[in-house]
């Protein structure tokens, strides 16, 4: 257990940080916030990633687009088309009269987010509208999150020219049958987070080595008519570039930024209000207005509720899909697709590093604004960082990220302020050490945490005092080094002040050769400690102390006197120069009692209140004396020796008695 205790000390961080000069040892904590980061990230790397898009696409919904999406229209098929219609799926004869509608209407391209797998009845028909119309795309979709086993339909209209080597790869599809392989098709395979939120989707996905677009690319596609679907991929170029670029030979200067994965981010700076929607029934019946659909895109979609194709948006919780086709066709049109910057981990590591000066450098600052800087830092410094993705998110369509730095931040800064409070708490620490080693506890504690004040601070108290005072010392100075008197003088206090303390008494003032000790209260408890703790001094100087002086000098001995009563304990002084004092009478008749032990002979001598509370070891009175600079006579008391004890038992057993009786 020792040694386990040992290594943890050793290879504590934040022991080893206080160890170091302050400089290096920022360095450390900013180092280790480093590697705790990392370790959070790859810990828990799903639920922070979701925590990043979520608030990451705030800065949408702070700064939102509300202009109105006039070239893109959703035909719904919603809850009035279902109660007029009939119940989902439609027949494809349904289909087909929707889609004559759509072509009556003037519409220029129809999108049907829909997949026709199984042939019907009427299958003729509605394949011979979509033929006749315009333009039209179907949709089909590869099962690129899913173990599920399943081939239905017939995939068409891969892309040319692209390589399926970084992208999506799926096995499984669900495809409309081989009768709409003349129609245009486009996939509707998205990648749904663990929130069950859509915010990328595959440009392409690879199937048995052919790479099939999305559905709105395949849109514009078809929208310019191509014979050949012809594409390209290249890397992006700079720090802000994307990752890769999509370039379709028939729709020149469009560059499609891709993730390093091939997938697109789905835009949400419109408002779900900028997108019309159409109810399918009103379209069939003819109930909308003329020229409403006239040249416009519209998405053919399912959107009643029940059907299944909800998804939850930064907007709302439940969208319909469809929606994700209207944002990602109209950020296409616009070429304002967002895409994540190949250099994003580089600039974030700047961000975090230029963070981490900052807090490097209030930790360096006094120690007021470093307490009150760290913790500010460590929560307007991740709201800096997420200012800027949101700022660059809304301006330029750049998906830098945000939580990498942040989470450095709050942790540095934690560790930061962690090792500073630690070290000043470790510096006071080390100041109330050295304040208690000249004052009492409890003095060095109450000026260790208060302000200083030029009033008196004091408090009448009851004490018991024990003043000491070596004997011949200023004449034993006189004759020796100083270095050999400092080293006796030393001795003499350090063992006085074992002894003090173990009998619950504490030092008041060293002063010249002699000391002051203090016990709390008046009582008999606190003077038969004070007068054990002067006889086992009396003894150590005796026993340990040198006897035999230089010639021509007395040897050493030591005076005591203890009395008990009245103090006034507490500090005067002007604040910038403060001193920690006993006052009153006790005082002064202990320190005189002390003086008179070299007249009396005697090494212990005792004041009345003392010699009172001490009244069953029967001490001796030495008699009345007016002491030095006192106007009232003091009766002194030695402690009875065990001469004057054995003498008195004596005496108590040859005292004789008279008894009645006997003789006449």
């Amino acid at each position: 257990m020792t040694k386990l205790r040992g290594l943890l000390q050793v290879f504590n961080p934040l022991s080893l940080a206080l160890r170091l000069v302050p400089g290096r040892g920022r360095l450390l904590m900013l180092a280790l916030a480093g590697l705790i980061s990392l370790s959070v990230f790859a810990l828990f790397n799903d639920s922070l990633r979701i925590l990043e898009e979520r608030l990451g696409a705030q800065g949408w919904l702070l700064s939102p687009q509300d202009q109105p999406e006039e070239r893109v229209t959703i035909v719904a098929i919603d809850e009035q088309s279902l109660a007029e219609i009939g119940p989902w799926p439609w027949s494809r004869t349904d289909m087909a009269r929707l889609t004559r509608a759509l072509n009556e209407a003037g519409v220029q391209l129809q999108i049907h987010d829909i997949v026709y797998p199984e042939q019907r009845e009427g299958d003729e028909a509605f394949i011979a509208a979509l033929q006749a119309s315009r333009g039209a795309v179907i949709s089909q979709q590869p099962v690129i999150q899913s173990n599920q086993q399943v081939q239905t339909g017939l995939m068409t209209h891969a892309l040319s020219g692209v390589s399926c080597d970084a992208s999506s790869q799926a096995t499984s599809f669900i495809a409309s049958h081989a009768g709409f392989s003349g129609i245009a098709k486009g996939h509707i395979a998205p990648l749904v987070d663990s929130d069950g939120s859509i915010r990328k989707i595959p440009a392409f996905v690879c199937v048995n080595g052919q790479a099939y677009p999305t559905l709105v690319i395949s849109a514009l596609l078809q929208a310019t008519q191509a014979t050949s679907w012809q594409a390209s991929v290249s890397e992006g170029r700079g720090w802000f570039g994307p990752d890769q670029v999509l370039r379709l030979q028939a729709y020149p200067g469009l560059d499609i930024p891709l993730d390093a994965e091939g997938n697109i981010r789905v835009s949400y700076q419109d408002l779900p209000e900028n997108f019309m929607a159409v109810s399918a029934a009103d379209v069939i019946m003819g109930r909308i207005e003329p020229g409403l659909l006239e040249n416009a895109w519209v998405l053919v979609a399912a959107t009643a509720f029940g059907i299944g194709d909800i998804v939850p948006t930064p907007y709302n919780g439940s969208a319909p899909g469809v929606e994700l086709q209207a944002r990602l066709l109209g950020s296409l049109l616009d070429t304002t697709m967002p895409y994540e910057p190949r250099g994003s981990e580089t600039l974030l590591l700047l961000i975090a590093g230029l963070f981490a000066a900052c807090l490097y450098g209030i930790a360096g600052a006094r120690e007021r604004f470093s307490a009150y800087g760290l913790p500010v830092a460590g929560l307007v410094l991740p709201l800096l960082a997420l200012a800027v993705h949101w700022q660059l998110l809304v301006s330029q369509q750049v998906w830098l990220g945000w939580l990498m730095p942040s989470l450095y931040t709050l942790v540095a800064a934690s560790l930061l302020l962690l090792l500073e409070q630690s070290r000043i708490r470790a510096e006071r620490s080390r100041i109330f050490g050295n304040l208690n080693s000249y004052l009492p506890s409890d003095v060095a504690r109450e000026i260790a945490y208060a302000l200083p004040s030029s009033s008196i601070n004091a408090k009448r108290c009851d004490v018991t005092l024990l003043s000491a005072d070596l004997r011949n010392f200023s004449a034993f100075g006189e004759a020796r080094p100083p270095e050999e008197s400092a080293a006796l003088l030393h001795f003499f206090f350090v063992r006085a002040t074992e002894i003090v303390e173990r009998h619950g008494g504490r030092i008041q003032e060293f002063k010249g050769d002699g000391l002051l000790a203090v016990w709390d209260g008046q009582n008999a408890f606190s003077a038969r400690a004070a007068l054990k703790t002067a006889q086992e001094i009396l003894d150590a100087i005796h026993r340990d102390m040198p006897q035999q002086p230089p010639a021509g000098l007395e040897p050493l001995a030591l005076g005591i006197g203890i009395e008990q009563g009245p103090a006034l304990m507490g500090s005067i002084g002007p604040a910038q120069r403060r001193t920690h004092t006993l006052l009153g009478d006790t005082v002064t008749i202990t320190l005189r009692i002390q003086e008179m032990t070299a007249e009396l002979s005697q090494p212990i001598l005792l004041g009345e209140c003392v010699a009172r509370q001490l009244s069953d070891l029967k001490p001796e009175s030495q008699g009345s004396f007016l002491l030095n600079g006192l106007r009232i006579p003091h009766t002194l008391f030695a402690p009875a020796n065990d001469e004057s004890a054995q003498r008195r038992a004596r005496q108590e057993q040859l005292n004789l008695r008279v008894i009645s009786g006997g003789r006449s």
